[in-house]
């Protein structure tokens, strides 16, 4: 699992079958002092995250384990919103 940020929304008007009715968002992955880390990723949102919320995100072939018994084409899930977290170095903030 890793921590990101949603920034944004996907919209494809051609995508694979499995995937419609499936919202796609733009995440930013995050290190644990909230700074972005790599590049901006499409996941699949299978918790109802929105623009601004920090997310928890899965790789791989358990990305798709959320929306079983469909197969949905992901290697990249959102599976939950992050209430509150700190870290002992943003915690002395």
């Amino acid at each position: 699992m890793q921590l990101a940020k949603v920034v944004g929304n996907v919209v494809a008007t051609c995508k694979d079958p499995n995937l419609i009715g499936q919202k796609l968002l733009l995440v930013q992955p995050l290190d644990p002092d909230r700074k972005s880390v790599g590049r901006i990723l499409v996941a699949v949102d299978s918790v109802g995250a929105g623009p601004g919320e920090e997310v928890f995100v899965v790789r791989g072939r358990e990305a798709s384990f959320p929306f079983l018994p469909d197969q949905v084409p992901t290697d990249l899930n959102i599976v939950g919103i992050v209430d509150h977290w700190t870290t002992s170095s943003n915690a002395r903030r």
